[in-house]
């Protein structure tokens, strides 16, 4: 129990603010939090719900998840990814149903990262390539664009798709209203110029304002208002629980595509903003801290967050130092909140709009797509066929398809670099290294090394890549496995199938440099059992010793061999 207390302390201790740098978080948690308003509500517009979940969204994300981050300057806010994400998941949810709908979404996408960090899966974000991520990313960027093309000059679209809601606009121009069209030109303009200025970090909130005011003062009533999407509580935002009455399969899958997308950009996030103490990001954590700001977003009403590139950015500039620089924008927002929420209803939608192809346009990366198509054709492929299912599909199903074929690429690429080299002994003792023969000789002892996976499509390639036995009379072969901790079921298939064809033609396969552990794997019960002729060498300290005596057992074997033919 006092083990159990001592560590509550240490965490609790190690979560609070450092005096030397509580005045620069501080700061540095203002224009976090100014910023995150119109973020804050353009993520709900892109989820298609009221931009007050949002609102809430940005306050409990950065306050409950920063105080857990490892990565601390990262700050857990809404993305647009996660935000388009989840809107495709709710899409075909009845009006009434679907803000409860994303709120349950949330808490389960939140579940799922908390899971993923107990069960250690941090490791393997690796696996979703960078084409695949770049590809997918893309495709929500001009999917944004697209998408609030309507929005933004004030139209009317029909259409399944993004693509098809901004052909729609274009093919039918008198659907535009020049009022909404002015005013959301009005935001892009303003966003554009002072984003080059010392106004930088106000920006969104200057585009949101200007063109309010602008509305307002001139009665255009024509232009939509937040207020008509939906009502804008006012006051602090209480904890409840969600509707899980709206939960369906479809939600899940949902949820689980949101948890995909915001842990992977979440690694991203940590590779980009490193501790300035020189401490080490932990995935894990980070993966447990936007689980929590999700959870803690979801019973505030609020939907999908994760690390943010473009905040946590923005908190870097600010001059935030520590966790706390991300706890303080939570607050700062909730502050915001009660103050300002009687406000937030007028802002037009198109302001929104301009705010959301701002960000999507300035998140292409046109080097790094021109880079992966300069790579190769792997690479293309992913980049391409991830960025086209992004356009045409669901999000989750894009997701789905990403991962998948970041797999695939993995697989194929670690068959593609398997190779087998065949290892020649030197009159000085050393061994020469040259290609591995294609088919093998009468009476040969052919010593052979791999490189490359040996799993799943890795061990087929080495079947292909192994020397013809065939025509050959008592070939010997060594297989030198040093270094391998473990072999898949496909691997001892290939070992099985060219062990018997090299004893139907009277010769023996050598295993050698294999750790105990696997070596007990294949002791001589389950060679028995296979009904194998196949010899194991374990490793030992000194590298070469067991390829050695291997060796020695291959040459004393053909003696004895052919001193039996010749009496």
């Amino acid at each position: 129990m006092a083990g159990v207390v001592g560590a509550v302390r240490r965490w609790v201790r190690s979560r609070l603010p450092e005096r030397r740098w509580f005045k620069n978080d501080l700061i540095a948690g203002i224009p976090g939090a100014i910023s995150s308003v119109p973020d804050g509500m353009a993520s709900g517009v892109l989820a298609g719900v009221n931009p007050v979940h949002g609102l809430y969204a940005s306050f409990a994300g950065p306050l409950f998840g920063g105080l857990q981050t490892s990565t601390k300057l990262m700050v857990i806010t809404t993305t647009s990814a996660a935000a388009l994400a989840a809107g495709s998941a709710i899409a075909d949810v009845p009006d009434a149903d679907r803000e409860g709908a994303l709120v349950l979404l949330t808490l389960i996408a939140g579940l799922v990262m908390v899971a993923a960090a107990l069960l250690r899966l941090g490791r393997y974000t690796r696996f979703v390539s960078h084409s695949v991520m770049t590809g997918f990313l893309t495709g929500i960027a001009v999917n944004i664009m697209l998408g609030q093309v309507p929005d933004l000059v004030g139209a009317d679209a029909s259409g399944s798709i993004a693509a098809a809601k901004f052909f729609d606009v274009i093919s039918n121009p008198s659907s535009i209203d020049w009022r909404a069209l002015v005013t959301g030109a009005t935001a892009l303009l303003l966003l554009a110029v002072l984003a080059r200025t010392r106004l930088a970090l106000l920006s969104s909130l200057l585009a949101l304002v200007v063109p309010s005011v602008v509305v307002i003062a001139l009665g255009w009533d024509t232009v939509a208002r937040v207020s008509d999407v939906g009502t804008i509580p006012t006051g602090l935002p209480l904890p409840v629980l969600p509707d899980f009455g709206t939960f369906s399969f479809e939600l899940l899958g949902g949820a689980l595509a949101v948890a995909v997308i915001v842990l992977v950009q979440g690694a991203g996030v940590a590779e980009s903003a490193p501790n300035r103490d020189g401490s080490r990001s932990d995935a894990n954590v980070d993966f447990s801290a936007q689980g929590v700001g999700n959870v803690s977003s979801a019973l505030f009403g609020g939907m999908p967050v994760g690390g943010s590139v473009g905040q946590t950015a923005l908190n870097v500039t600010a001059g935030a130092r520590g966790r706390w620089g991300a706890v303080w924008s939570g607050i700062w927002m909730l502050v915001i909140l009660v103050v300002f929420s009687g406000l937030v209803s007028k802002v037009p939608m198109p302001t929104l709009a301009a705010v959301l192809i701002f960000a999507a346009v300035g998140s292409i990366r046109p080097g790094k797509i021109r880079v992966i198509l300069q790579t190769g054709p792997g690479s293309q492929i992913a980049l391409v066929t991830t960025f086209v299912a992004t356009l045409l599909l669901p999000v989750a199903a894009a997701v789905g398809i990403g991962v998948a074929l970041s797999l695939l690429l993995q697989l194929n690429q670690e068959a593609m670099d398997l190779s087998v080299v065949e290892l020649v002994p030197g009159d000085d003792g050393t061994l020469r290294e040259q290609p591995a023969p294609r088919t093998l000789a009468d009476g040969q002892v052919v010593v052979l090394d791999v490189y490359g996976s040996l799993f799943y499509a890795g061990a087929r390639t080495l079947q292909a890549r192994l020397p013809d036995p065939a025509g050959a009379v008592n070939p010997e072969v060594i297989l030198r496995l040093r270094g391998r901790t473990t072999f898949g079921a496909t691997f001892f298939s290939v070992v099985r199938d060219y062990a018997r064809r090299l004893d139907a033609v009277g010769g023996r396969l050598y295993l050698s440099g294999i750790g105990e552990p696997v070596a007990d794997d294949w002791g001589d019960d389950r060679l028995a059992e296979q009904g194998l002729a196949l010899e194991i060498f374990s490793a030992t300290d000194t590298i070469g010793e067991s390829t050695r005596r291997a060796f020695d057992a291959a040459e004393h074997r053909l003696v004895r061999v052919t001193e039996r033919a010749d009496g």
